[in-house]
């Protein structure tokens, strides 16, 4: 294997919009477009550096509260005061020691990671 090319979350269908306010508006990534073939799927496909996330619609959906992506951040503090502001409340974890962490909810319930560098 030479790298992950992706990690793919479900949504529900129709929740495209509110996905983009939290990904694009407040985490900075930016949509790419999906291939000709798949773009009647719904969903969305997004990119930060080399990460992408890709958002797929499921019609059973349900939200993953345990399986999620981990972001690495330089400034995760920046991070955890934006999602306050925006409504979204971070849970921080201590259970790896020297490791600064916190998870959040995407607006479909979907859990996200984001992992600080490590304390000295």
């Amino acid at each position: 294997m030479l790298r992950i090319d992706h990690v793919q979350l479900a949504i529900p269908k129709g929740s495209e919009d509110l996905c983009r306010l939290f990904y694009v508006d407040l985490l900075g990534m930016t949509e790419i477009p999906k291939p000709e073939t798949l773009a009647g799927r719904g969903g969305l496909w997004l990119q930060s550096g080399e990460i992408q996330l890709h958002l797929g619609v499921e019609d059973d959906f349900r939200p993953a509260r345990k399986a999620h992506p981990a972001f690495a951040v330089a400034e995760i503090d920046q991070y955890s005061i934006r999602f306050m502001k925006n409504g979204f409340t971070p849970v921080w974890d201590d259970a790896i020691p020297g490791i600064r962490r916190f998870y959040v909810s995407d607006p479909v319930g979907n859990r996200i990671e984001f992992i600080g560098r490590t304390i000295p």
